[in-house]
């Protein structure tokens, strides 16, 4: 049995926004490391939440997303959600850990967080590679 696949849930999601939301949250997560103003990291976490735990359609960065790939003219490009939401559930843990970190003052946890997140993020952006679909493919090879 092969589990080099993706975690597959029959339910698609545009990869377009997707990216364009790492876009927004990588701007965010920036503006945060610059200013250290603990809102922007709340609202991070409340985006997030909303987003896995509501719906996308309440998320204020997904509907931003979706104007911005409107605006742009930018096509649909389909794909299975279930790596997607993998990673918005990763991404809800660094940016709860990074809060936690920064309330603690742990910095060098908060720091190597937030390097992780940076680059998981600038990953799905700029190359479209989700970092959630290959954690799920070394937990169903390494684990189960």
């Amino acid at each position: 049995m092969s589990y080099k696949s993706c975690p597959v849930s029959f339910i698609k999601i545009d990869a377009n926004i997707v990216r364009i939301n790492a876009f927004y949250v990588l701007s965010l997560l920036s503006l945060y490391l610059i200013t250290m103003n603990r809102f922007i990291i709340l609202f991070l976490i409340a985006d997030f939440s909303i987003r896995l735990f509501v719906s996308k359609n309440y998320s204020p960065l997904y509907f931003v997303s979706s104007r911005t790939k409107e605006l742009l003219h930018v096509k649909s490009k389909l794909e299975d959600s279930a790596p997607k939401t993998l990673a918005a559930y990763f991404g809800l843990m660094f940016v709860v850990l990074l809060f936690l970190f920064d309330v603690l003052h742990v910095k060098t946890l908060f720091y190597t967080t937030s390097s992780i997140l940076f680059l998981c993020l600038f990953l799905e952006l700029a190359f479209n590679y989700c970092m959630g679909c290959k954690i799920y493919y070394l937990y169903k090879r390494f684990v189960v």
